[in-house]
C-alpha cells in the first residue's frame, strides 16, 4: 500500500521541479529575446533618420569607437548553431538573418576605415576588386559555416524558399545611398511582420527613387534585378505590377495610373542606382 506519508514530500519535490524548469525555461527565452540587444542599441546609437525619414545615414566612423560592442554581437550570432536556428519559428528564423547581414555588412565598412579616412571610402564597392565583389568575400562565421554577405541573401533567405517575402530587398542594407534605409533598430520576431510592412512603405514613398510621372512609372533597379522575387504569389502579386499596386498609396498613383498598370499598360522604367556610401557627414 501507498505510504500517504509521502504525499506531501512527493508534492514539494515535483513543484520543486516544475518551477526549476519553468525558471530555466524563462531564463532561456530572455537569453534568446535579448540576442539582438546590442544591435539594437548599436542601430539606435548611430543610426540618423534623413530625407523625412525615407532614408538614413550610418555613422561609420563612431561604430569604430564601439566596434568591440559590434564584435561582441557578431560573435553571438556566430555562436547560433544550425541545430538551434532550425527550431526557432520562420520570424525568429528571418529577423536573425536580415540582422546578421546588416551587422556584418557595418563590419566590412567599419573594419575596412583604418587603413581610409571615412570620408575617402566612397562606396562598398571600393572594397572588391576586379575579379570578386565586396558581397562574395567569405568572413561571416554563421550557422557553422564560413560564409559570404552574397550566401546570406540569395542563399539562406531567398534561396531557401522558406520565406517567399519580397519585403526582405526593403530590409536588407547594402551600405549604400541607393539602398532602402538602414533600419534604426534591429528585426524581431514578434515585430517582423509590421517591420517589413514599414520599410516597405517608407522605400516606396520616397519620391527620389520611386516616382509616377504621367503614363510612366520610375522604380529603383531592385525591381530589375530580384523581379522574379515580386512574381511569387507573395499576396496574390504574380507580377511586378501586382506587387506595386499594393503600395498604390505609397507610390502615390492616381486611380487612372492604378488601371494602366493593372492593365500592363503602363512603361516602367528602372532608375540609375546610386552606389555611395550611406556614410554621416
Amino acid at each position: 500500500m501507498f505510504n500517504t506519508t509521502l504525499k506531501p514530500l512527493l508534492l514539494s519535490a515535483t513543484l520543486l521541479a516544475t518551477a526549476l524548469i519553468t525558471s530555466l525555461s524563462s531564463q532561456a527565452q530572455s537569453t534568446t529575446n535579448n540576442l539582438h540587444d546590442s544591435w539594437n542599441a548599436l542601430l539606435n546609437k548611430h543610426v540618423v533618420a534623413i530625407n523625412h525619414n525615407h532614408s538614413t545615414e550610418v555613422d561609420y566612423a563612431a561604430i569604430q569607437g564601439d566596434h568591440t560592442q559590434l564584435k561582441t554581437y557578431l560573435a553571438s550570432l556566430s555562436a547560433v548553431t544550425q541545430n538551434e536556428f532550425d527550431a526557432w519559428e520562420k520570424p525568429k528564423q528571418l529577423a536573425f538573418l536580415i540582422n546578421a547581414y546588416n551587422a556584418f555588412t557595418v563590419e566590412l565598412i567599419v573594419s575596412n576605415l583604418g587603413s581610409k579616412e571615412p570620408q575617402n571610402l566612397k562606396s562598398i564597392k571600393d572594397l572588391g576588386s576586379f575579379f570578386s565583389s565586396p558581397w562574395s568575400k567569405a568572413f561571416v562565421p554563421l550557422l557553422g559555416k564560413t560564409r559570404s554577405l552574397d550566401d546570406i541573401e540569395h542563399g539562406l533567405i531567398r534561396g531557401s524558399g522558406k520565406y517567399n517575402d519580397p519585403r526582405i530587398h526593403f530590409a536588407v542594407n547594402c551600405a549604400s545611398i541607393g539602398c532602402p534605409a538602414l533600419r534604426g533598430e534591429a528585426f524581431t520576431a514578434t515585430e517582423l511582420e509590421s517591420q517589413l510592412q514599414q520599410q516597405t512603405v517608407r522605400f516606396l514613398s520616397d519620391t527620389t527613387r520611386n516616382f509616377a510621372q504621367e503614363n510612366t512609372l520610375n522604380i529603383s533597379s531592385i525591381f530589375k534585378w530580384y523581379g522574379d522575387d515580386f512574381e511569387k504569389g507573395f499576396r496574390g502579386a504574380d507580377t511586378l505590377q501586382q506587387f506595386l499596386l499594393q503600395y498604390s498609396d505609397a507610390l502615390k498613383l492616381v486611380p487612372a495610373q492604378q488601371k494602366a498598370l493593372r492593365n500592363n499598360d503602363m512603361k516602367v522604367k528602372f532608375l540609375d542606382y546610386n552606389w555611395d556610401l550611406n556614410a554621416r557627414q
